[in-house]
């Protein structure tokens, strides 16, 4: 994992715009197309790896062929994302499963998951820290000021993880909220001591600022864990339940070809982050899976409510969708 930049990332986002302008999918098809009660759908997104396969699924024209327009829309976190969603300026959005589980408990909403996303493998999430920092291990972070994309998020989760893991506790570090695209410039300025990045931004400041890896932050309890699910609320489900399920035919098709085909993740990441197609060749990935597994996401909360992130023991198989026949 290496290439990309920060001024790569800078025009991420007003790349996304113009993909979302520009993308293969984009006009509306009529409302007695396969009988959906909506058509256009506006989905919520982040700049990373984690959503190639909403991008693949637009290329390849499998929304199309069920009859839906999605418009990605870039939001800054799941957190930020979730008030929209709740509010309906967005029918789905890239939802951290930690974020939803959290809002689920707090009664921020009644969210559903319609298809997994993204699960965790070694090295795509990682702490770093600039090249010539004091800083060695993890236990040299004890007092430091850590990036995480948002607060009480999956981001403080990991960390807190390999805090504990190496004789730290979660309260030993400050964590500092910073969406992932300016996470590298506070790092790079010496705002904040160590940043916690995913791809493709933890390429970017290996390759461009020679920052150093200080900790692998999905290994342990959280190897292989479940990051992020495309999810919905109960009352657009309710509302929209053939739409929806286009939805969930289209996206699951699109992370099979994620999971088994790298080549395919590559050619659509330069389409909505700018990426150059050399840098996306050498980004390390997650895992795209194409099924909503119950006990692998119970992982997440029970994790959560290990760690006081939860109040009480959570059920997440309500909150799942099952696929579509």
């Amino acid at each position: 994992m290496r290439l990309t930049g920060r001024r790569t990332v800078i025009g991420v986002i007003a790349a996304l715009t113009l993909t979302a302008c520009s993308g293969a999918d984009t006009q509306t098809t009529s409302s007695g197309n396969n009988g959906l009660e909506k058509t256009t759908l506006k989905v919520g997104i982040l700049p990373i790896a984690d959503v190639a396969a909403l991008f693949i699924a637009i290329k390849q024209g499998f929304f199309k062929a069920e009859g839906l327009t999605v418009e990605p829309e870039v939001v800054q976190s799941t957190i930020v994302a979730i008030p929209k969603l709740v509010s309906g300026a967005t029918d789905i959005t890239l939802g951290n499963y930690f974020s939803v589980l959290s809002a689920q408990e707090a009664k921020a909403g009644n969210f559903r998951v319609l298809a997994d996303t993204f699960q965790a493998k070694p090295d795509v999430f990682d702490i770093v820290v600039k090249k010539d920092s004091p800083i060695q291990s993890v236990k040299d972070l004890k007092g430091k000021k850590v990036t995480v994309a948002a607060l009480n998020s999956i981001g403080e989760l990991a960390v807190a993880s390999t805090l504990r893991a190496n004789g730290l506790s979660p309260k030993d570090v400050q964590y500092v909220p910073v969406p992932f695209p300016q996470a590298p410039g506070m790092l790079a300025s010496g705002q904040v001591d160590a940043a916690w990045l995913t791809e493709p931004f933890l390429t970017g400041v290996q390759k461009d600022m020679g920052a150093r890896k200080i900790a692998d932050t999905m290994t342990g309890a959280m190897a292989d864990f479940p990051i992020a699910g495309w999810t919905t609320t109960e009352p657009a489900l309710a509302k929209y339940p053939k739409t929806m399920a286009a939805f969930q035919r289209a996206i699951v098709k699109a992370q099979q070809i994620a999971d088994s085909d790298r080549k395919a993740v590559e050619k659509v990441l330069p389409d909505y982050t700018q990426i150059k197609p050399e840098a996306a060749s050498i980004i390390t990935l997650g895992a795209y899976p194409s099924t909503l597994n119950p006990t692998r996401i119970q992982r997440v909360a029970d994790l959560m409510l290990e760690y006081g992130y939860l109040k009480s023991k959570m059920d997440v198989t309500p909150l799942l969708v099952p696929m579509p026949q």
